[in-house]
C-alpha cells in the first residue's frame, strides 16, 4: 500500500469511496457546512492505493474555533474490502505525524469518542459544531501541549 498526497487526479476516487463509505447524502453532514467554500489542507490530504486501486482516503480542513486555527479532519475511509488491515489508523497517524510537523497545534472531528481515544482524541466541551451535531462526538486531539485549554466557541469556516 502506497500513501501519497492526493491529487487532483485522485478526486473522483476519492469522492466515490466517500459516497461508498457514507452514502451520497454525506453533504449534508454539519461538518461539510465548515468545508463549504474552502479549499482542504492539500498537505494533509492522504490517498493509499495498492496496484493503482485506491483503498483509503483522509482530507483535512482548515476552520477556526475562538478565533484559533484548527484542522477539522474527515472524512477518512477505507473501501469495504480492505477494512480490518489497520489502514484507517495509518492514515490517521500519517495526518496526526505530518500536522504536527508543518505546525498544527490542534485538529478536531466529529467522530465515535471510544475508536477515535486509541488516537489521543478527547471530548471538546466547549466547542460547537453546527447543528445537529452531538456535542458528544466533538472530540479534539492537541498536537502541541495545551493546545485546547480554554478554547471555547463555535467551530468555524476559516473564511469567516
Amino acid at each position: 500500500m502506497e500513501i501519497a498526497i492526493e491529487t487532483d487526479e485522485d478526486w473522483w476516487e476519492v469522492e466515490a469511496l466517500f459516497d461508498l463509505s457514507f452514502a451520497p447524502g454525506r453533504e449534508a453532514l454539519s461538518s461539510y457546512r465548515l468545508r463549504e467554500g474552502v479549499a482542504p489542507v492539500a498537505a494533509l490530504c492522504f490517498v493509499a492505493r495498492e496496484g493503482g486501486i485506491v483503498g483509503g482516503a483522509i482530507r483535512n480542513w482548515p476552520v477556526s474555533v475562538a478565533g484559533l486555527p484548527a484542522l477539522l479532519l474527515g472524512p477518512v475511509a477505507v473501501h469495504p474490502t480492505r477494512q480490518g488491515e489497520g489502514l484507517g489508523g495509518f492514515l490517521m497517524g500519517a495526518v496526526i505525524d505530518e500536522a504536527r510537523a508543518l505546525g498544527w497545534d490542534r485538529l478536531m472531528l466529529v467522530g465515535d469518542a471510544p475508536y477515535y481515544a486509541r488516537f489521543g482524541f478527547k471530548r471538546l466541551t466547549g466547542v460547537e459544531m453546527p447543528p445537529p451535531t452531538n456535542p458528544d462526538r466533538v472530540l479534539g486531539l492537541e498536537l502541541q501541549s495545551g493546545a485546547w485549554d480554554g478554547v471555547v466557541g463555535p467551530a468555524q469556516r476559516a473564511s469567516d
